[in-house]
């Protein structure tokens, strides 16, 4: 069943009022992948009626309205994706199309969407029930931090919406304590993984640097950042405690990773799959074709590319489904009324983390003073592709299902890494999930610019084109190698694009096309040295190109256009090399 988003839903369902109205900034679709989704079927399992509001008309109280006021709390999220990055492009310029929204045009969700939408609640319902922040957008922005977009130092975003809480990260469980404890008249303020006010904070709390020294001083900033990085391990973390004003932010320490029983359970939950039959007459949601029949096997990344947010929103430690649980969703797919026939997607952040980690993280925490992958892989992380392929290999016998791509990333020295099951699990994904071209993201050729980004250097990546390539030819296929790249990084001059330039021409025979503008998204290492143009891991210089013009130039190098017009530039034309085949 969908969740009720008008009064004659929730009359169908016997329901007078609601427990919890979800408010996103995403068209409501019913599936695993969309948050406002789970966390609403999860409540939904635990006893709570909840109903959802997408996207409210912020001209009028009509939508926000609709649902009357519930009992226990308002559930406010921006949507799957930051509002700012969803809204605006790393120029600046306003985005014209949103995969997220009914008909493809962005012209539904408001820019700082979650202040928007808890200033509106506010607006129709004065003394109301407690206000709670989620999602992506509440998660990174839940201290003091840098705003690419306003190029200063914004407060909590707790704080500027005048919430009542936040809970940060994948906040399943944390969601459901916090409807237990509102339910019952307690104080959810115990809880981990929520964020709160208070003008009395805990004396056993480690103190950061206050937000209007932060805001005023890059040193402090840095410091506050360097400790709110560490202590966003659930086994480590203690609580953290930020001045904004007269009051204080409390960081509750995140909730612990979810079992195995525990995200299959979740999984389990009865999901339709399909976007809300309100929004149809508007248009087709695009983000529904990706996300409709692909499988998520895992959550978190120990990756830690300083650019990636991952870390700190989802954690560094791996949270893997059973192979029984995953198997049991894909059947359930196949025989989905709307299912063609292929799974577009069987992965995580990183598609071949599924099935290990550190075993040292689950009573020690992760590491302090190094890092799993970066700048080479920890002895102590046994990497072994084998569960991975028996999973492949057990999907591929399902009735009803033709094709099954494997779209997430993968970590292509991961598999270098791994002797045993490396090459095996390579020539898996070549002969049965790649659909032509099989895509990895090296980011850059350059060394510092790599450092800068916490990526491993090009001996691995060519190493493994050569794997990729010969086993290409031993199964007879033509496919190829596609390769995201990151310009004006911190640490990127143009003379690095140059060099960029040169590797890709040289080295891959490539025509570069997925290339990006480094966007600086709060609470990120990248978005640390942009704003303090210091590499905090050596308190060094670091070069930052933050001109419009500067940054555009650098793309513009390796794309051949001109910036701003995206013609083809007449003296990059004889530059370009087709691909060869493998």
């Amino acid at each position: 069943m969908f969740l009720p988003t008008t009064r004659q839903e929730m009359e169908a369902l016997g329901w007078p009022r609601l427990d919890i109205i979800l408010v996103t900034g995403d068209a409501y679709i019913d599936s695993p992948f969309m948050g406002i989704a789970v966390v609403g079927k999860l409540l939904l399992h635990h006893g709570f009626r909840v109903g959802v509001i997408a996207q409210p008309d912020l001209r009028t109280g009509d939508d926000i309205s609709r649902l009357g006021e519930p009992l226990l709390f308002w559930g406010v999220s921006g949507g799957s994706i930051d509002s700012m990055v969803a809204n605006r492009t790393a120029s600046g310029r306003r985005r014209k199309t949103d995969d997220y929204t009914p008909g493809g045009i962005n012209n539904r969700r408001p820019d700082r969407a979650v202040i928007a939408y808890a200033n509106l609640i506010r607006q129709y319902f004065k003394q109301t029930v407690p206000l709670v922040l989620g999602g992506i957008e509440a998660s990174l922005r839940r201290i003091a931090h840098y705003d690419f977009w306003d190029n200063r130092v914004r407060r909590s975003v707790l704080f500027d919406a005048k919430a009542d809480y936040l809970l940060y990260g994948m906040a399943d469980r944390a969601v459901v304590e916090l409807a237990q404890a509102l339910a019952a008249k307690q104080s959810p303020t115990e809880i981990r993984g929520l964020c709160y006010a208070t003008t009395t904070p805990p004396p056993e709390a480690l103190v950061l640097p206050p937000y209007p020294v932060t805001a005023a001083n890059k040193d402090a900033f840095t410091s506050m950042f360097r400790l709110f990085y560490e202590n966003n391990d659930p086994v480590t973390a203690r609580i953290l405690v930020q001045q904004q004003d007269n009051r204080f932010l409390v960081h509750n320490p995140p909730q612990s990773p979810l079992s195995t029983p525990e995200l299959d359970a979740i999984h389990a939950l009865d999901f339709e799959r399909d976007l809300h039959p309100s929004h149809r007459q508007a248009g087709k949601v695009t983000a529904l074709d990706t996300i409709r029949f692909a499988i998520t096997t895992h959550r978190g990344c120990y990756g830690e590319c300083n650019f990636c947010a991952i870390a700190v929103h989802q954690g560094r430690t791996i949270q893997k489904r059973s192979i029984d649980s995953i198997v049991s969703e894909a059947k359930a797919i196949a025989v989905h009324p709307a299912f063609k026939g292929t799974i577009s997607d069987v992965g995580g952040p990183t598609a071949n983390m599924y099935g290990f980690d550190c075993t040292r993280k689950a009573t020690k925490g992760v590491c302090r003073d190094k890092r799993c992958l970066f700048p080479k892989i920890c002895p102590n992380l046994k990497i072994d592709h084998g569960p991975l392929i028996g999973l492949l290999q057990r999907l591929r016998t399902i009735k009803n299902i033709k094709k099954i791509a494997v779209a997430s990333g993968i970590r292509y020295d991961m598999i270098l890494a791994d002797r045993k099951n490396g090459l095996v699990y390579l020539r898996e994904v070549i002969r049965h999930h790649v659909s032509g071209q099989m895509k990895i993201a090296p980011e850059h050729c350059n060394a510092s610019v790599l450092e800068a980004m916490g990526k491993t250097g090009t001996d691995e990546l060519l190493r493994f084109r050569q794997s990729f390539n010969q086993l290409t030819r031993e199964e007879g296929l033509e496919q190829y190698l596609t390769y995201y790249l990151i310009a004006a990084h911190p640490g990127c001059t143009l003379e690095a694009m140059e060099e960029l330039l040169a590797f890709v021409k040289k080295e891959l025979h490539i025509l570069p096309r997925q290339i990006q503008l480094f966007t600086p998204t709060p609470s990120t290492w990248s978005t640390l040295m942009y704003w303090t143009e210091t590499n905090p891991f050596t308190n060094t210089p670091c070069f930052v190109e933050k001109r419009v013009e500067g940054r555009e130039r650098q793309k513009a190098l390796l794309t051949g256009s001109i910036p701003g017009k995206g013609t083809v530039h007449p003296a990059r034309k004889p530059a370009i090399q087709k691909k060869r085949k493998p």
